[in-house]
């Protein structure tokens, strides 16, 4: 792995459209889907494994606190039980008094009914490992920049139990929601055979088309539009993930993400499932598309 990581590595450093730290990209999923965090699930010893990881990338980027915390605890009732997730956030000053939301939810499932071969941890490496470490990629490039708008990048709890996180946000936001433009959520960026990355939202608002059409344009893999109308059904993804939240509440959005493959939601979705080119190729895509909105 040492020897595959070096050559991804020394390839994109001859880019010169090189922009994200592909070492430590990997590092962040590596790290995040070991067994040692359990699956991640919300309210476990693993879940807070995660939690002191992320805290302490947050710190190291560095990124701005609101009210001097990275931390936004709530509670939900799941199956009769009262339990406590943990959103984590924080901002990169920007120019004007508006704000754009980056997120991705770092939960899993947590462990499970063992496989043919033993495994009972699902480690969640591409759902959603993937789009925690991009999320924090694009937070390291804007850390020493200065975009348009105020972002906030956010590290939503118990997507799994029913998006609790994104809803406690919208609930409770660090900002006035009138404050925010658009959100642009990571779920699954990291696993696809295809070079596909799919972009969900542009059907409910057309006017973010053209930052995708952009992006696209310089883009080392295809990012197709769709997955976001009536007519796709059960494949349509407006309200599979974080970003429903906003849009419940007219808050423009942006979906990444892949088609469901063999290992989504299986002990299988482990680092070594991920194609690390791919990957790489998607988190720039999304920073290019942050770029393009904050231009």
């Amino acid at each position: 792995m040492k020897k595959l990581l070096c050559g991804i590595s020394c390839l994109i450093s001859l880019s010169a459209f090189a922009q994200l730290d592909s070492v430590q990209l990997m590092k962040d999923v590596e790290t995040l889907a070991a067994n040692k965090m359990e699956g991640r699930k919300t309210g476990t010893r693993g879940n807070r494994m995660a939690q002191f990881y992320l805290l302490d990338r947050f710190s190291r980027i560095p990124l701005q606190t609101f009210s001097n915390t990275f931390e936004q605890p709530f509670y939900f009732t799941r199956g009769g039980q009262r339990i406590m997730g943990t959103n984590l956030y924080g901002y990169v000053k920007g120019q004007v008094d508006s704000f754009m939301v980056i997120s991705a939810h770092y939960d899993h499932v947590g462990t499970g009914k063992p496989n043919a071969a033993g495994d009972s941890i699902y480690n969640g490496a591409d759902d959603n490992a993937s789009g925690v470490a991009a999320l924090l990629a694009i937070a390291k490039y804007y850390a020493t920049r200065s975009p348009k708008y105020n972002l906030i990048f956010a590290a939503f709890d118990a997507e799994e139990m029913g998006l609790q996180g994104a809803k406690a946000f919208v609930a409770r936001p660090p900002v006035p929601l009138g404050r925010i433009v658009a959100n642009l959520n990571m779920d699954m960026v990291s696993h696809n055979d295809k070079d596909q990355l799919y972009v969900c939202g542009t059907a409910h608002y057309p006017q973010l088309e053209k930052y995708v059409t952009a992006a696209a344009a310089r883009s080392g893999i295809s990012l197709p539009l769709g997955h976001d109308r009536e007519a796709d059904g059960h494949q349509n993804w407006t309200s599979q993930s974080d970003h429903y939240e906003f849009h419940k509440v007219n808050i423009p959005f942006l979906y990444f993400g892949v088609e469901d493959h063999p290992d989504y939601h299986q002990p299988s979705d482990e680092f070594s499932r991920i194609n690390p080119r791919f990957f790489y190729q998607a988190a720039q895509s999304i920073l290019d598309v942050v770029k393009a909105m904050n231009e």
